[in-house]
C-alpha cells in the first residue's frame, strides 16, 4: 500500500516513452491566444489583466535593468501555476513533484543572476558575502557561511516547490483512501473525513498557486541584488 502511495509521483511512459515532455508542453496548448481586435472576449480579457497586474506588482522593485526579465519570469509564474493545477485533476502527472524539473529551473536562472551581477557590478555582488561592520577574527567564517547560503539558494527553490506539492498530494491520496476505506464501516466518519479531503483540496489549490508565486518572487529578489 505504501508503495501505490508513491506511484503518483513516477513519470508515466507509454511503449517506453516517456510522457512527462506531453505533460510540460500540454498547458501552452489551452492558453487563449490574444488577437489584434479591439475588444477580446472575457476570458482574454481577464488573462490579460491578470498578467498585466502581476508584472508590475513583480517589476516594482526593480530598476530598469531587471525589466528585461518580465516576460520570462510572467511565462515562468504563468507556466507553474497552470502546471501545478492540473495535477489537481484526477488520473493526472505533475512534473512539478520532480525535484529534477524544478531543479531545471531554479539553477540556470539563479546563475544567470549570479553572473549579470558579477559582470555589472563585481563589487557590490562580492560585497555581499560580507556584512559592513564585521569584526575582523569573524571576517573568514562569515564569508565560508554567505557563500554556503549563496549556493544553497537554488536548491532551496527547487525543494520547496517540490516538497509542498508533494506533501499536498499525499495527504489528498491518503484521506481519499480513508473516505473509501471508512465508507462501508462508518458512513458518518466517512462523511466527515470527505469534508476534511474537501477542504484539503481547497487548500492545495491555493497552494498550487501560491508556490508558483513565491519561486519566481524569490527569483526576483535574487534579481534585483544583482542588478
Amino acid at each position: 500500500m505504501m508503495t501505490s502511495f508513491f506511484d503518483q509521483f513516477a513519470s508515466p511512459s507509454y511503449l517506453g516513452i516517456p510522457l512527462i515532455a506531453i505533460a510540460i508542453a500540454l498547458p501552452w496548448a489551452l492558453y487563449p491566444t490574444p488577437s489584434s481586435r479591439w475588444v477580446n472576449n472575457r476570458l482574454v480579457t481577464l488573462q490579460g489583466w491578470f498578467i498585466s497586474r502581476f508584472t508590475n506588482q513583480l517589476m516594482m522593485p526593480l530598476n530598469v535593468g531587471g525589466h528585461k526579465w518580465a516576460l520570462l519570469l510572467t511565462s515562468l509564474m504563468i507556466f507553474l501555476i497552470t502546471i501545478n493545477m492540473l495535477g489537481l485533476l484526477p488520473y493526472t502527472f505533475t512534473p512539478t513533484t520532480q525535484l529534477s524539473l524544478n531543479m531545471g529551473f531554479a539553477v540556470p536562472l539563479w546563475l544567470a543572476t549570479v553572473i549579470i551581477g558579477m559582470r555589472n557590478k563585481p563589487t557590490v555582488a562580492l560585497g555581499h558575502l560580507l556584512p559592513e561592520g564585521t569584526p575582523i577574527p569573524l571576517i573568514p567564517v562569515l564569508i565560508i557561511i554567505e557563500t554556503i547560503s549563496l549556493f544553497i539558494r537554488p536548491l532551496a527553490l527547487g525543494v520547496r516547490l517540490t516538497a509542498n506539492l508533494t506533501a499536498g498530494h499525499l495527504l489528498i491520496q491518503l484521506i481519499a483512501t480513508a473516505v473509501f476505506v471508512l465508507m462501508p464501516m462508518m458512513p458518518t466518519v466517512a462523511i466527515l473525513t470527505a469534508t476534511v479531503l474537501f477542504l484539503l483540496t481547497l487548500l492545495e489549490v491555493a497552494v498550487a498557486m501560491i508556490q508558483a508565486y513565491v519561486f519566481v518572487l524569490l527569483m526576483s529578489l535574487y534579481l534585483q541584488e544583482n542588478v
